[in-house]
């Protein structure tokens, strides 16, 4: 017998329809046993782009398969799990075959229109059933005998709305949730009957599925569509509204689900496991600029020809860092922001995936954070400057905690230059002691003032394709594109003006002073 409802039978390779998510509800098995020391939180997140990248990865998947994808961008894998991971998608990117037929197995799952991952391994505790459900068989009794006097007596029909009102309360009642609850029972059978298909499959991968296939049909029985359910709707809505088949079975259904929790759980956990396994090796599939990710120490970072996956045309960069952190400059529009972006997905997707976007990488599997996108927020009463403060303090309360790697764009940028400068060398000297640090600026003072903690390196865009060279920008172009944004000749002449002298004034500040100072006396 299949294991299958009539609603999952297969009749070829049918696509199902494709349901809307929150991140909310993507978010909650990953928020089940999160860690915050080690999770990314929610503005790095946000800073590297990460939901559009896990947008691309789950391209195909049901909201199972982009629950496990999110936990593992979240919080990553331990080195054992890694390894394992590592010899599951190599087997499966080399058989593209054997990632087909899975996806076919898993299409019964992309039938649920809910999550469960909130209700199986939260911690809310099972509803115990009201006492009077015992004595429900005595509505429809009730109501019968309210029948036979309407037919017999002058002033029965007083008899029959007695009857029929406690069962109209009712289902007015538990309207509502039974129909989330139906929608939940449908997720389950989803997952139920893709258990049931996966063991059939005869793939040595499947072996847990088919030793769990007995427990899975005996609670398919359970929790499936029974012979009541399958009659037509009007004749189920009269055993609903006069005889609370709905609201028995609702409770019948709630007891077997909390019973048999552990057991799903364990079927959400393989399954989820495995279509996010074939959405990684559908994904390497169709990439032509990837790796596998050798793991290094937690300062040491490695980075060949890396790109960001995002990108249609990607220009490739390569960094190497052994314990100092690194100060990048470059012109307007050199790509310095991309090039962190960069940096922190192919980290993030190293530590989740054990693969990253490069020719070649060596990594560490450590938290990343970031600093990137900070903004005035007029709802939030919140000016940039303070959003600045608010983000600095953050990064250097998790700092070590573990030592994990900081990304920093244009740091302080909410104030005057000179107490910019000033917060900016004294936050990232302090973040430096525990945490590498890659930090992005046009305030180039700042190099020589952190060059014990950060390796200097420029976006060099001359040759046409930028190069991350050492050393620190010599020529920045932000007076040049007044010109060619037109300003026109005057008002660039007065800005380069203006810059020269606070350029001299800050590399030789007591000259210039003892100059003024002559001159205000003569």
């Amino acid at each position: 017998m299949s294991l299958l409802p009539d609603d999952f039978q297969p009749s070829g390779r049918r696509e199902p329809p494709s349901y809307f998510f929150t991140p909310e509800e993507i978010g909650r098995l990953h928020r089940a046993d999160a860690d915050p020391r080690t999770a990314l939180d929610e503005q790095t997140w946000q800073d590297l782009l990460l939901e559009a990248y896990e947008d691309k990865l789950a391209q195909g998947s049901s909201i199972f398969g982009r629950q496990m994808l999110h936990r593992r961008l979240r919080a990553g894998i331990g080195d054992d799990a890694c390894t394992a991971l590592d010899e599951r998608l190599r087997a499966l990117v080399a058989d593209g075959g054997r990632v087909a037929a899975l996806e076919t197995a898993l299409l019964p799952l992309r039938h649920a229109e809910t999550e469960i991952a909130g209700l199986l391994f939260g911690d809310a505790p099972p509803q115990s059933p009201p006492p009077w459900l015992r004595f429900l068989w005595l509505l429809p009794v009730l109501l019968l005998l309210s029948l036979v006097l309407l037919a017999t007596q002058p002033l029965g029909w007083m008899a029959t709305i007695a009857g029929m009102a406690p069962l109209m309360v009712l289902q007015i009642n538990y309207h509502r949730r039974i129909q989330g609850w139906t929608a939940t029972l449908d997720s389950v059978n989803a997952l139920l009957a893709c258990s049931g298909k996966l063991a059939q499959a005869g793939d040595p991968l499947l072996a847990p599925f088919v030793a769990a296939r007995g427990q899975a049909a005996g609670l398919h029985k359970q929790v499936g569509r029974t012979l009541l359910m399958r009659m037509s709707p009007s004749t189920q809505a009269y055993l609903d509204w006069f005889g609370g088949s709905n609201v028995r079975r609702y409770w019948k259904t709630m007891r077997a689900f909390h019973q048999s929790r552990d057991f799903l759980r364990a079927a959400y956990l393989r399954t989820a496991e495995l279509e996010a396994d074939v959405a990684l090796a559908r994904h390497l599939g169709g990439a032509s600029h990837w790796c596998w990710a050798e793991r290094s120490a937690a300062r040491t970072l490695e980075l060949e020809g890396g790109v960001h996956p995002l990108m249609d045309i990607p220009s490739p960069l390569s960094v190497r860092l052994a314990g100092q952190g690194a100060f990048i400059s470059g012109q307007n529009a050199s790509g310095k922001s991309t090039f962190l972006r960069m940096v922190g997905l192919n980290l993030v997707a190293a530590r989740a995936f054990g693969f990253c976007y490069a020719r070649a990488a060596r990594l560490p599997a450590v938290p990343v954070r970031a600093s990137m996108q900070n903004e005035d927020s007029l709802l939030g009463g919140e000016s940039l400057y303070m959003s600045e403060l608010r983000r600095a303090r953050e990064l250097l309360a998790a700092s070590g905690e573990p030592a994990g790697i900081c990304l920093v764009d244009e740091v302080f940028r909410g104030t005057n230059h000179l107490e910019s400068v000033s917060a900016a060398a004294a936050v990232l000297e302090s973040l430096c002691e525990r945490d590498l640090v890659l930090v992005s600026s046009h305030n180039l003072v700042l190099a020589p003032l952190l060059r014990a903690q950060l390796d200097p390196f420029f976006i060099d865009t001359a040759g046409g394709r930028p190069v991350l060279a050492p050393g620190v920008l010599r020529s920045p172009n932000g007076i040049a594109l007044l010109a060619t944004q037109g300003f026109g000749a005057r008002v660039e002449g007065r800005a380069a003006e203006v810059a020269r002298w606070l350029s001299g004034h800050l590399a030789e500040p007591a000259a210039l002073v003892a100059e003024e100072d002559s001159e205000l006396t003569a």
